[in-house]
């Protein structure tokens, strides 16, 4: 793709839920790229660009129609939340011209926001267990059939209906919510799916996908193939799979892969830190086509900056970067970790440059960084109770030197000394290839940290500092290729190799 070799991968996630700048990201982004690509990010995780139900002011995740990338009266709005077609085509190029790879979001659970009612026949199900109908089949009005009149058949021709649906959660006559299984001639009730909690869990939100009716998946990957064609991204982040039929996934991936006879990056979301099992199955059943974000990661994490006398030894108890770390993509928040969000479990402040070092500095996993840790993020929104609440995440002021330290020294063997419930660290050995490389790492939840740490007898004699600053002494390496390493009480230092 775009990554040179010997360069480590490093994504960023460009966006957070509630971006609210006054540039628009699209616009934003092209500006940003020379940066970035100094900065060693490779890849960019990009929101979803296509027209979604609450038109110029959704995220994205609530979507209306695929082709529509900002270019058609949709919605109560023309561009997007971030831009129009051509700025988002523009901000792709931009990307690679200077070496980073897009990665495009993709939301196939559902789509929202119907154009017109259709009487459909439904059963009710119990919300915590999807399996047990509570009616009979009985009429409701729905709004199933989606004709994009503002596109007009412009690049697709294709009306979903009914039949394209397996699930909605409101019966327009009736003004009520609820979970409506719809009676269609692709069976009754759900699909097979990764997940079984609550049941099954198929359905999630607006109107459940329907991946049984052929005509689907042909739109679909067509739709694919349009959307590669235009815009040319090098991977994509699928949304929500735990609630996608994988035969669908696999057999959409497989098509795009064949179609342009070329690899894209693939990495899913499947959120479960109750059973870490789930990832590993997951894996198992996609046989190896994508990554997969690293969920329990994140959770321990949180669990780290808000417990008292976190064992730090278990850091990586259960988590994907840790059984299976060719597949995992490590990242400290996201969008839907964040404040005020439906899953907020933020990593606390005090944590987040420890949390960083674990996976920008660590040999295993791709990591993933968080757009307010780069740019910092201010934004309202009302809590659970319904109170306005205001926010403000502050960028990371360790960060840059983090992605420096990565992109340019963080190679090479690594020794771990996972070995104190408060203080743990590790080294890097160094490569050849790049200059002056190799680090040691020390972190501590406590008092001040002191480990003797080995790096390498190759730098028997060298001098390493504190790139962070937070550390003024020297380390000598001894004849043994071994060095005392030092960080202060609730800190992570990290050293480099004095030029």
């Amino acid at each position: 793709m775009y990554i040179h070799y010997m360069d480590n991968q490093t994504l960023l996630q460009y966006f957070h839920w509630y971006y609210n700048e006054n540039e628009k990201l699209w616009v934003k982004a092209m500006k940003d790229a020379v940066t970035l690509a100094g900065a060693g990010i490779t890849g960019v995780w990009l929101p979803p660009a296509y027209k979604a139900n609450s038109g110029g002011q959704s995220v994205g995740y609530d979507p209306y129609d695929l082709f529509d990338l900002g270019e058609f009266d949709q919605k109560n709005t023309l561009e997007t939340r971030y831009g129009s077609k051509m700025e988002y085509q523009q901000a792709i190029k931009a990307f690679q011209e200077h070496g980073i790879a897009v990665i495009a979001d993709v939301v196939f659970n559902h789509k929202a926001g119907g154009d017109e009612l259709e009487k459909i026949m439904v059963r009710t199900v119990d919300p915590d267990n999807r399996l047990e109908f509570t009616s009979d089949i009985f009429e409701i009005e729905a709004w199933t059939k989606f004709t994009f009149p503002g596109r007009n058949g412009q690049y697709s021709e294709f009306i979903w209906d009914k039949n394209c649906f397996s699930g909605i959660d409101w019966a327009e006559n009736l003004k009520e919510t609820g979970i409506y299984s719809i009676q269609n001639e692709y069976g009754e009730g759900w699909e097979e799916v990764p997940s079984t909690e609550l049941g099954n869990y198929d359905y999630l939100m607006y109107n459940d996908i329907e991946f049984r009716n052929p005509a689907v998946r042909a739109e679909l990957k067509y739709w694919g193939e349009w959307y590669i064609k235009n815009c040319g991204m090098n991977g994509f982040r699928l949304d929500a799979v735990k609630h996608i039929s994988t035969d669908f996934l696999t057999e959409w991936l497989d098509h795009i892969r064949d179609t342009f006879s070329r690899d894209f990056f693939i990495v899913a979301e499947n959120w479960n830190i109750e059973d870490p099992a789930a990832l590993t199955h997951y894996l198992e059943i996609t046989e190896g086509r994508m990554q997969l974000f690293d969920p329990m990661l994140h959770h321990n994490f949180y669990l780290a900056s808000t417990t008292e006398n976190y064992d730090l030894t278990r850091i990586f108890d259960h988590t994907l970067v840790q059984s299976h770390p060719e597949f995992a993509v490590t990242f400290v928040d996201n969008h839907d970790s964040q404040p005020l969000q439906a899953l907020e479990s933020y990593v606390d402040f005090w944590f987040r440059p420890l949390a960083y070092a674990l996976i920008l500095l660590r040999e295993q996993g791709i990591p993933c960084v968080f757009y307010p840790d780069l740019y910092g993020a201010k934004y309202t929104d009302k809590t659970e109770e319904g109170y306005d609440a205001g926010v403000e995440l502050v960028a990371l002021a360790a960060l840059p030197d983090m992605l420096r330290i990565r992109k340019d020294l963080a190679y090479g063997e690594q020794h771990d000394y996972m070995d104190f419930p408060s203080c743990i660290g590790w080294t890097r050995e160094g490569v050849p290839e790049k200059e002056n490389s190799g680090i040691a790492v020390l972190m501590s939840n406590g008092d001040t940290g002191l480990k003797l740490m080995e790096i390498g007898k190759v730098h028997t004699g060298r001098v390493m500092v504190d790139a962070l600053g937070i550390r003024a002494e020297e380390v000598l390496i001894d004849e043994n290729g071994c060095g005392e390493f030092y960080c202060d009480a609730g800190s992570v230092s990290i050293w480099v190799l004095s030029s």
